[in-house]
C-alpha cells in the first residue's frame, strides 16, 4: 500500500516528530492534538497548523476517519491495583484516550511510544493491560524497546514502541527494524564555537579521567563537574549525546556535558533537534528553556521512519498476499464449475 494513500492522526504530537517521519513517505496528516501552547507554536511554525488542544476534551467523532494512529502518549500512572479489569482499567489516564478513539474509528495500524520503563511499570503489568485493552478493541499488537543510537542519531535513547494491527487484516506478525548501525557521532553535528558560547560551563570543580576515546555508538563519559551527579557528567564527541531530558537539574541539566574544542559545555537547541533526527529546515520558535523541554520530550524521528517502514512492507505484502488468495479463490471457483459442467454433460 502506497503511504500516499494512508491518512493519520497524531496524537500528544508534541512537536511532530510522528509528522515528519510519516510525511516523508507520504503519508498525509489529518488530525493533530496538543495541549502544551508553546509546543503549539513550534509545530504551527513547521507544519502550518494549530494542532487541536487537550485530547480528553475531544469527541472521538469529531476526529477524520484514518488509517494510522499515532501517538506518543505521557506515561501517567495506572491505577491497576491488582484488578485487572482491562478496558476500565484505562480510564482515567490519557491510554484510554487513544482506546476509546481507536475502538470508535477502527483504523488499520496503532503505532504508539513511550518510555522504556513502561515494560517495567508495576511490574509489567501496565504493559499487560494495555495489550489487553488493544486486544479487546481488536488489535494485534507487537512491542520492542529500540535504541536510537543504533538508528542514526547520536543519542542513547530507549523508548517502547507499540504496533497494533486491525485483527480484521489478518496480519499475524511483525518484526521491527533491524538497526543499521549507522557510524554518525556527536562530533558529526555540532555547530561551530561561535555559535554555542553561551551554552559553555565554566565551573573550576571539575575533572578528567580520559580526554581521547575511540568513536562508539554510545555515551562515552570522560570526566566530571563536582560530584558527578546527574547533569554533572562530562562526555566525549567521539561518542553519543546522553537520553535529551525534559526536565533534569546540574550545570548541564537537560543535554549532559561534552567536551568541545578544549571547553565544557551544554548542547545547543540546534544540536538537540539534530541528535533527535530533525531535518534542517525544522524551525525553532521558542525559547531555549522551552527549546530544551520540547526536543526532550519528542521522538526520535529516524526511528519512527525506520518502524514505519516495516509497517509499510506488512501492509503491501498482506494487499499481495490478499491478491493471491482472490486468484486461487477464483481458480478453484472456475475449476469447480467446469468439473460440474462435464458432469451436466
Amino acid at each position: 500500500m502506497p503511504a500516499q494513500n494512508l491518512k493519520f492522526i497524531d496524537l500528544f504530537a508534541g512537536i511532530g516528530g510522528f509528522r515528519i517521519a510519516l510525511g516523508k513517505y507520504g503519508a498525509k496528516c489529518v488530525f493533530t492534538s496538543e495541549w502544551d501552547k508553546e509546543a503549539q507554536k513550534t509545530y504551527k511554525e513547521n507544519f502550518g497548523e494549530m494542532p487541536q488542544g487537550d485530547i480528553t476534551k475531544i469527541n472521538e467523532a469529531d476526529i477524520p476517519k484514518h488509517d494510522i494512529l499515532c501517538a506518543g502518549f505521557p506515561c501517567q500512572a495506572f491505577s491497576i491495583s491488582g484488578k485487572q479489569k482491562g478496558f476500565k482499567d484505562a480510564r482515567g489516564t490519557l491510554f484510554f484516550d487513544i482506546a476509546r478513539i481507536a475502538k470508535y474509528h477502527q483504523p488499520k495500524v496503532l503505532f504508539l511510544e513511550n518510555v522504556k520503563n513502561l515494560v517495567k511499570h508495576y511490574n509489567g503489568n501496565t504493559l499487560k493491560i494495555i495489550l489487553r485493552i488493544l486486544d479487546e478493541i481488536g488489535y494485534d499488537a507487537y512491542y520492542k524497546v529500540l535504541v536510537a543510537s543504533y538508528y542514526g542519531v547520536p543519542q542513547a535513547r530507549e523508548r517502547i514502541y507499540i504496533v497494533g494491527f486491525r485483527k480484521d487484516l489478518g496480519i499475524n506478525y511483525f518484526y521491527f527494524p533491524k538497526p543499521p548501525y549507522k557510524r554518525i557521532y556527536l562530533k558529526d553535528i555540532l555547530e561551530d564555537d561561535k555559535s554555542t558560547e553561551e551554552h559553555i560551563v565554566n565551573r573550576t570543580d571539575t575533572r578528567f579521567w580520559d580526554r581521547d576515546q575511540t568513536p562508539q555508538l554510545k555515551p562515552i563519559q570522560i570526566g566530571q563537574i563536582n560530584q558527578g551527579g546527574q547533569g554533572e557528567r562530562i562526555y566525549s564527541i567521539n561518542g553519543h549525546a546522553i537520553t535529551l531530558s525534559a526536565y533534569g537539574g546540574g550545570a548541564a541539566g537537560k543535554t549532559g556535558a561534552y567536551l568541545v574544542n578544549g571547553k565544557i559545555r551544554r548542547l545547543s537547541p540546534r544540536e538537540c533537534a539534530r541528535v533527535q533526527g530533525f531535518p534542517e529546515w525544522f524551525k525553532i520558535p521558542v525559547s531555549k528553556s522551552q527549546a530544551y523541554k520540547q526536543f526532550g520530550n519528542s521522538v526520535a524521528v529516524p526511528v519512527v521512519e525506520s518502524v514505519f517502514t516495516q509497517i509499510l512492507k506488512v501492509l503491501n505484502l498482506d494487499k499481495i498476499n490478499k491478491i493471491k488468495s482472490n486468484h486461487i479463490l477464483e481458480k478453484k471457483q472456475y475449476d469447480y464449475a467446469m468439473q460440474t459442467q462435464l458432469i451436466q454433460v
